[in-house]
């Protein structure tokens, strides 16, 4: 699942006049006409999927997931479709995640279709993974959550300067899922760690730098890349990435700046290194410079539940392929929306809006490793299976 409605907490848990204002944009999100939600296209050599809600930032809901997935499956198969493109419509968010407002309202009254959306989006994630057909995902904009997983997952994903990228979800009782557990272990060093734990934003050319996008091109040349290829004639794989590639060289925006933590990863990679979240803390306590103390004032904002769930997922993550990934996710998705801290984070920054969740256990002492187990174990015949 996603957080397109949490994004504003990665604001440091600062609320501003626009936060506020795209927060109840979001919370409105549900009243939308779901015919138009997705648009689904043949341009040219390629099949054009373009999330189509953009006054609620490209918000994914199962309606569009239940579109999307037979789409790219037939686009596959498809011997006159060449390649497939993943967009955004407007010029916020390529897509901020899924809606957990309405999962949690959704829990007890019909968890069928709760179990649905993770389920089916998980799928849509391995699709995405293992496509046939090269897949480009722009990624302009704010990319969050659910919208990582439609993106990061694709061959090819195209940054720009206005890129926004984040997995800020345990600020809300979840952890980094969408095969977060895959991709977040296999970047530079424990960046990965780092960003799933502290749920770190990465904006323009740093998203390619990290690893998260293939390719870094200006926004303004975006239409124009676009439009190259689609007008490729049945282009191969090598053709597409020699048309990313020129229009990547051919961009300067920010070329020359240095990545937003350069100058921390060593510590970084010393910090999180540590096989426990209590040693991470210790760790940061010990160092006791400006900008550990300033991850360190994060991570005690977090679930204390979420942030062990999501230390064990990365470090188990690391070793296995993304459909068991994906997998182990689907256990502890079920998991977090059958207990108190998922629904307690959306209370927190979406109903009350007090930003002040109080998490249940309240501190890391708390989260027995019986707690933590129960969230990982087997789901029997209800397990996700590909």
């Amino acid at each position: 699942m996603g957080l397109w409605k949490v994004w504003s907490v990665m604001s440091r848990f600062n609320s501003s006049k626009r936060t506020n204002t795209i927060l109840q944009h979001l919370t409105m999100s549900k009243h939308t006409d779901a015919a138009a939600e997705v648009l689904l296209e043949r341009k040219g050599c390629a099949g054009v999927i373009t999330l189509n809600r953009p006054k609620f930032l490209n918000a994914l809901n199962l309606s569009m997931i239940r579109q999307i997935y037979p789409q790219l499956k037939k686009w596959e198969q498809d011997p006159e479709t060449f390649l497939i493109i993943m967009k955004g419509a407007g010029e916020k968010a390529f897509c901020a995640g899924g809606d957990i407002r309405v999962i949690s309202e959704n829990t007890k009254t019909n968890p069928k279709m709760v179990q649905d959306f993770f389920r089916e989006e998980y799928m849509l994630n391995n699709a995405i993974d293992s496509c046939r057909k090269p897949y480009i995902a722009l990624i302009h904009g704010i990319t969050m959550g659910g919208g990582v997983g439609l993106s990061v997952h694709g061959q090819f994903r195209v940054a720009t300067e206005k890129s926004l990228f984040a997995m800020p979800e345990t600020a809300i009782g979840l952890f980094p899922d969408v095969g977060g557990g895959y991709f977040l272990p296999r970047l530079q060093g424990k960046l990965g760690y780092f960003l799933a734990l502290t749920g770190f934003r990465l904006k323009g050319r740093d998203v390619y730098t990290a690893g998260i996008a293939t390719h870094f091109v200006d926004s303004e040349k975006l239409g124009m890349l676009e439009d190259d290829l689609l007008a490729l004639n049945s282009p191969s794989k090598e053709n597409i990435a020699d048309v990313l590639e020129t229009y990547h060289t051919k961009s300067k925006i920010d070329q020359d700046k240095s990545f937003v933590l350069e100058e921390h990863m060593d510590k970084i990679n010393s910090w999180f290194s540590a096989n426990t979240v209590e040693e991470i803390i210790e760790n940061l306590q010990q160092d006791g410079s400006s900008f550990a103390l300033e991850q360190l004032k994060v991570i005690n904002k977090m679930s204390p539940t979420s942030l062990k769930i999501t230390l064990r997922q990365l470090m188990e993550g690391s070793s296995k392929t993304l459909p068991e990934v994906l997998t182990m996710e689907y256990r502890l998705s079920q998991a977090c929306i059958g207990g108190h801290d998922f629904h307690e984070g959306v209370r927190a920054v979406l109903i009350d809006k007090d930003q002040n969740p109080k998490w249940k256990p309240a501190n890391l002492k708390e989260v027995t490793d019986e707690d933590l187990n129960n969230h990982f174990k087997s789901l029997g015949s209800n397990d996700l299976k590909f």
